[in-house]
């Protein structure tokens, strides 16, 4: 398994760390033959070792392209993440955020989607093996782990999903995409359309100040008094243009 990476990123004016969980969320292993104990850098216990070495950050990126996997793992790195009440935390599902792992994003102030990326979302499962009552049981058990899970996700997205709805989506084992994902609260951010608007907000807003000065009549002379208002149109857009307050 390729493993995935952790780093300290010291900037400018801030330190920020950048949390990469690019693989299934798993517990440590064993070596079968020797014993030896093989440590997963996508584990609950891997990432506190990571917090408690980043002491002092004031931003948190966690980047996310994973099928998910352990809900034990997950709500472990998710609760820790929460705890993390002094720094800014952002999420950046760059490919697949899928079952626990998108769970885990949900820990994070923001969740950033690209424009293509997916989150899936399903109820926990497990596999079992024993007779009925052991089976009734274990229907029962995951049924508990279901709920601790899956109320991250109406803890995040607050008014915009409510439990009936969340309901059929996990029912329905629903891939979402970025765009869905804003709709019922699971993301903030979709990575290059706020930008896009701005753009486009701004070449309105030039085309209109042109229309208006190409529309004034000729024939209306401006009282002496107001001459100096008069280039109100012109200033606003030459503001705009260099992005001061006006």
């Amino acid at each position: 398994m390729a493993k995935p990476m952790w780093l300290i990123r010291q900037q400018a004016s801030t330190n920020s760390l950048d949390i990469y969980l690019y693989d299934d969320i798993q517990g440590d292993g064993e070596d079968w033959w020797t014993g030896e104990k093989i440590e997963s850098e996508t584990s609950a216990n891997h990432v506190k070792q990571v917090l408690e070495q980043a002491q002092n950050v004031s931003q948190i990126n966690l980047y996310i392209n994973s099928y998910g996997g352990s809900v034990k793992e997950g709500l472990g790195i998710y609760n820790q993440l929460k705890r993390q009440t002094c720094c800014q935390k952002t999420a950046y599902i760059d490919g697949f955020a899928c079952s626990i792992a998108s769970v885990i994003a949900m820990a994070c102030d923001k969740v950033v989607m690209g424009t293509n990326a997916l989150m899936m979302i399903h109820h926990a499962s497990m596999s079992v093996y024993g007779n009925a009552e052991e089976l009734r049981k274990a229907a029962n058990d995951v049924e508990v782990i279901d709920q601790a899970s899956c109320s991250s996700y109406l803890t995040k997205a607050g008014d915009k999903l409510n439990e009936e709805t969340l309901k059929q989506l996990l029912d329905n084992q629903t891939w979402l995409n970025a765009k869905q994902c804003l709709e019922y609260g699971l993301a903030d951010e979709i990575a290059g359309v706020e930008d896009k608007n701005v753009a486009e907000a701004q070449q309105r807003f030039n085309m209109a100040i042109r229309q208006a000065l190409e529309n004034k009549s000729p024939g209306i002379k401006v009282p002496e008094q107001f001459n100096k208002n008069k280039t109100n149109a012109e200033k606003l857009m030459m503001a705009f243009k260099k992005k001061e307050v006006v």
